[in-house]
């Protein structure tokens, strides 16, 4: 009942609409994450711990996305029309890039090199796998934003790899870092934008900077929406954000915010929220993540969504990557999507006048109504 309560009135404050939108935010897609079950199984002997239950859906099935995975997930999105006669569309939060490794351990863990995703996707022999993205973007069910350069924490990698820890090195052997690290302020390596230390946040300037410019190059346009991993994010960075074209912002309604050396700032966001930078910010409101079993996702993101319309809200759903991915495990993939499909059926049914539209079409339709 309390849950229920916070959820209802999480979805009061900001931008409101009587139109039945349904956006879908899909993070993590570019980046590494267990390479195969053979490096898990090795990550495993060398006792690296792997997370709780929660975190272990992700060493256990999520991996840069392969043609079939593309392919599969198109033809179920192709299958629903809302009542503009668009697809269901997925807004793909993705990195631009992912480290490397031979270079990193060339320079005996002196210096940080990274790669274009592209270069680690013909590293993993799916080389037919980009131009499916092509083709998600051509077809508009897969539109690309930013998640930042890399879905890792650099500076604390680095100082892990270079004060040879144990398991860092490890998993640094096995070309993986997602397994649950523990340090001094617990900042996750996913955790791209976390602070250790206030200096940091220099070097991640320089970060969002570079994937930007990656962004476009890679993609042939500018994003216009940033999502933080994990979510930790200093938010003086978002001027850097707003300097390279970001229009649209990610961030939790109660935000924590990273100052360095463990001290966190509280700060509020709601939807359609503008930052000093001019940013709208854009919030979830909707969860669906199938490959966790823990209850029927199905009905649990109806009632999400029926929450967000009740207070005339778009649905912003989350709904990771690691959901849609059969490299490491197929039927992760086919249950995945057989849910999917499922929640797109009885969404249609429920609002047959549902329109279903990308995270920066919905900036765009929040900034033109609110000026």
């Amino acid at each position: 009942m309390l849950k229920s309560i916070v959820k209802n009135l999480s979805n009061l404050p900001g931008w409101r609409t009587n139109r039945k939108i349904v956006v879908i935010e899909s993070d993590d897609w570019g980046s590494i994450r267990m390479p195969s079950i053979a490096v898990r199984n090795q990550l495993v002997l060398n006792s690296i711990d792997l997370g709780n239950e929660e975190r272990q859906r992700y060493t256990s099935f999520d991996t840069l996305a392969n043609a079939t995975d593309f392919s599969a997930l198109f033809e179920t999105l192709l299958k629903f029309k809302d009542i503009r006669n668009q697809n269901p569309v997925f807004t793909a939060v993705s990195v631009v890039g992912n480290p490397d490794f031979d270079k990193i351990k060339e320079s005996n863990f002196e210096a940080y090199f990274y790669e274009p995703f592209t270069t680690t996707l013909q590293k993993y022999k799916y080389d037919n796998a980009y131009s499916m993205w092509q083709e998600g973007i051509k077809n508009l069910l897969f539109i690309p934003q930013f998640h930042g350069r890399e879905h890792l924490n650099v500076q604390v990698w680095m100082r892990h790899l270079q004060a040879k820890d144990f398991h860092t090195l490890k998993a640094f052997e096995q070309k993986c870092w997602g397994y649950a690290n523990k340090n001094k302020y617990n900042i996750d390596y996913q955790a791209a934008f976390d602070v250790e230390l206030a200096t940091d946040i220099v070097y991640q300037e320089m970060v969002i900077k570079e994937g930007l410019l990656l962004f476009e190059q890679i993609h042939g346009y500018k994003t216009n929406f940033f999502v933080p991993p994990n979510g930790p994010f200093n938010n003086s960075l978002e001027k850097v954000a707003a300097d390279g074209g970001v229009k649209f912002m990610s961030a939790s309604k109660i935000q924590n915010e990273p100052q360095g050396e463990g001290i966190q700032k509280l700060r509020l966001h709601w939807l359609g929220q503008k930052n000093k930078y001019g940013q709208r910010y854009i919030t979830r409101n909707c969860f669906f993540e199938p490959s966790n079993k823990s209850k029927d996702w199905v009905d649990s993101c109806l009632v999400d969504i029926e929450n967000a319309f009740r207070w005339s809200k778009p649905a912003v759903i989350s709904s990771h990557r690691v959901n849609y991915i059969g490299g490491l495990v197929e039927k992760n993939r086919t249950d995945g999507l057989q849910q999917l499909e499922i929640l797109l059926k009885k969404v249609q049914k429920r609002w047959p006048n549902v329109e279903f539209i990308s995270s920066s079409e919905l900036g765009d339709v929040i900034s033109k109504n609110n000026g």
